[in-house]
């Protein structure tokens, strides 16, 4: 049975917080931040604030189909990250690892944090702010206008 777990904007910053304080925790420093489209076009941004990191890019990749997840396929990514030396790959979740598997392949260098993990693509995310369950769905607010209605009923409307 899957669970649903609808997200505020406030969750997200709290979320984003908790995911740069470990990020700080770890010494490391980045040159970039890389923002895997769409879902963590928003995290980034928050991250990279918090990180005081100016240079942000954006790699897209493919990874579903709806609700459907397929092999990970990247659209579009900058010519100049190398090795992903100095990289922060951010997205919002890491389900099945899939879009962190296939961009570990070109950038074996980076680290790749989101704010949600599950089991199974726990293993391929150097951090992350929380764990859910494998039968998770989460609802991010900037997607709203896809939310089935029984979340809408719960958390009404973002707009």
């Amino acid at each position: 049975m899957t669970i649903d777990l609808p997200l505020s904007w406030q969750d997200v910053h709290i979320l984003a917080k908790k995911l740069t304080s470990r990020i700080k925790e770890s010494g490391q420093e980045w040159d970039r931040v890389i923002a895997i489209t769409r879902g963590g076009l928003v995290p980034a941004c928050l991250v990279a604030r918090d990180l005081d990191i100016r240079v942000i890019e954006t790699v897209c990749v493919e990874s579903y189909a709806h609700q459907d997840q397929s092999e990970a396929k990247i659209l579009y990514e900058p010519s100049n990250l190398g090795t992903g030396k100095g990289c922060l790959f951010v997205d919002d979740l890491s389900d099945t690892g899939n879009t962190f598997k296939a961009l570990r392949k070109h950038y074996p260098e980076a680290n790749f944090v989101c704010l949600h993990v599950k089991p199974v693509g726990k293993p391929l995310a150097d951090f992350y702010a929380e764990e859910v369950s494998q039968d998770t769905w989460i609802y991010l607010p900037w997607e709203d206008q896809d939310f089935p209605p029984h979340i809408m009923d719960k958390i009404g409307s973002h707009l």
